[in-house]
């Protein structure tokens, strides 16, 4: 796992830099959340849509759709796509725009994302109508810390709670840092545990880049009888010792000089 982390952090790197644009603290900050979900939890075919087994397949919202890179290199570790295509990242006529995009067939992507504050309520609808038709599998989604000030956050969260959907999982990157710094001090979500146990959501805190917590929690999910919320603590940045808690990262290209140090702090 520890392989295949670096390996997705040092495509997001190469990415942002080869498009000299894109989000690299926000990606940084969840692969180890996106790597145990397409390694160790969800059930998602590999060949896509040629697969009798599709529509069964556990279903993943990206809501930080600016994340994208960190989602884009998982899909292409794990097979769903040509890992040499992921250096087409941002490129005009690409598969892998800025935001995930349905429209284009890249395997992998369930929808178009990327203005915050929607992807939970897509997947409030996507959970539900799972259940309308019996169908097991679950839906997990992503989001971060400075979405979930998105006042349509909480009215999916009461969504779910009311429908009871115990096959919905949230994860919560919490990274505490936004585009404009510090998410305390733009506004406070604290107590966020307390507030999502309010909505009816059954919640676990945990350390965002320690695997073997993350797949506890998230197969704590599928004993629960109520939406699940997982609070991800984790660091914008990880991996690279000058993008780490540095709120300027958030939307920065790294240059040529700022890469080859990045990519020799992962190799080491």
């Amino acid at each position: 796992m520890k392989d295949f982390n670096n390996s997705v952090r040092r495509d997001i790197l190469k990415m942002i830099h080869g498009a000299k644009s894109g989000h690299p603290g926000g990606s940084l900050s969840c692969v180890e959340i996106l790597s145990v979900l397409y390694n160790k939890i969800m059930f998602v075919p590999r060949d896509w849509k040629k697969s009798p087994d599709f529509d069964k397949r556990d279903r993943f919202i990206l809501s930080k759709g600016h994340a994208s890179a960190a989602l884009y290199s998982v899909l292409a570790n794990c097979g769903f796509f040509a890992h040499e295509e992921l250096m087409t990242f941002r490129h005009l006529g690409s598969r892998l725009q800025g935001h995930p995009s349905t429209r284009l067939g890249l395997e992998g992507i369930e929808v178009s994302t990327g203005s915050l504050g929607q992807g939970l309520s897509i997947a409030c609808g996507i959970a539900l109508a799972l259940k309308l038709n019996n169908n097991p599998a679950y839906v997990y989604t992503l989001l971060g810390d400075g979405e979930m000030q998105e006042g349509s956050v909480w009215e999916a969260l009461m969504n779910a709670s009311h429908h009871k959907l115990n096959n919905l999982v949230i994860v919560i990157d919490k990274n505490r840092l936004q585009i404009d710094g510090d998410t305390d001090r733009v506004k406070s979500l604290e107590p966020l545990d307390k507030k999502l146990e309010a909505f009816g959501f059954e919640v676990k805190e945990v350390d965002g880049h320690n695997e073997d917590m993350l797949e506890k929690a998230f197969l704590s999910a599928k004993e629960s009888d109520k939406p699940f919320a997982i609070i991800a603590n984790t660091v914008k940045g990880k991996g690279v010792s000058y993008m780490e808690n540095n709120p300027g990262w958030h939307g920065k290209a790294p240059n040529d000089n700022e890469l080859t140090v990045a990519l020799e702090e992962l190799n080491a």
